[in-house]
């Protein structure tokens, strides 16, 4: 019964019912079930006593269906193949042969993290579906809170309360320059030895910027940043054509192509940041998901 008094079936009774409705014995119903032939005449019992009918008369040698068992039988099997087609639904779900995962990443950090992740996953699970939603940094925290997607990567800037974070790589603030600039062959660079040079970086507010402006100020040194851009992709191929040097998470610079571009990490201070998993706060990640992110973590190390 559920709390409303009604009688509600057990998968037990209808799998008994349904075998003993096309088999017409008990004996041979309970072979076909792998049970005892006590328990599936219990399980009819039950069904008979819930329902208020009876099912099958019963003769010397079968059990000959009435016909509330007639009609009970379609019901029956409906339930028994829905319940099937949801059990089996979970298993491929829960064994990644199908299923979706989607993340919010800006573009210039995927092309860092995801391709050799993405395709080393579609390979192992070609039945599960991967939803890219690239966007600016100062929206991924947002589409993670608001659940558009399962979770994101990169630097939460402003997290608060609403998200948990969890590391995947620690970065820190870098100079990306052309192999010949005059800052190129230092070993060590401060913040100090850029006063002067035409910078490029995102602009106010933006992304890292309020790290980078904290930090020049730590230094006591003004920037003369020249170009302002949204994505740090943008600055690459800027430095990349001689505009300008460009400030960014060291990381980042790995997407330019061997050779080009040298970067050179900031000291005085070393500033650290790290980019990680971003999930909205108490959220588990379905199987699909901390499949991807585990694929990600072993692109990283790789790497």
């Amino acid at each position: 019964m559920n709390a409303e008094g009604r009688f509600l079936p057990s998968m037990r009774q209808l799998r008994a019912f349904a075998a003993v409705y096309h088999l017409r014995k008990v004996s041979a119903a309970a072979e076909q079930l792998s049970v005892t032939q006590s328990a599936v005449s219990l399980s009819l019992r039950q069904l008979e006593d819930g329902l208020g009918a009876r099912l099958f008369e019963r003769t010397t040698r079968t059990l000959q269906p009435t016909q509330a068992a007639h009609e009970a039988i379609v019901l029956a099997e409906r339930i028994l193949r829905d319940a099937e087609a949801l059990g089996a639904g979970t298993l491929e779900l829960s064994e990644l042969r199908r299923g979706r995962v989607s993340l919010a990443i800006t573009p210039t950090l995927a092309e860092l993290l995801l391709p050799a992740a993405v395709v080393h996953f579609r390979e192992r699970f070609p039945g599960v579906h991967i939803d890219i939603s690239d966007c600016a940094p100062d929206q991924f925290v947002a589409r993670v809170v608001g659940e558009q997607v399962d979770f994101g990567i990169g630097v939460p800037e402003q997290a608060g309360a609403d998200v948990d974070t969890d590391t995947l790589v620690r970065d820190h603030l870098a100079l990306v320059c052309p192999a010949g600039h005059a800052l190129a062959g230092r070993n060590r660079l401060r913040w100090a030895d850029l006063d002067g040079h035409p910078l490029i970086t995102v602009r106010p507010g933006y992304g890292v910027r309020p790290l980078i402006d904290a930090s020049a100020a730590r230094a006591g040194v003004r920037l003369r940043v020249v170009h302002e851009v949204t994505f740090l992709s943008t600055a690459l191929w800027m430095t990349r054509a001689g505009m300008a040097v460009a400030i960014m998470p060291a990381s980042y610079a790995r997407v330019a192509p061997a050779g080009e571009l040298v970067v050179r990490p900031l000291s005085a201070p070393r500033v650290s940041r790290d980019i990680c998993v971003v999930t909205r706060r108490g959220r588990v990640l379905s199987n699909a998901a901390q499949a991807l992110v585990r694929e990600i973590r072993a692109a990283l190390r790789a790497a």
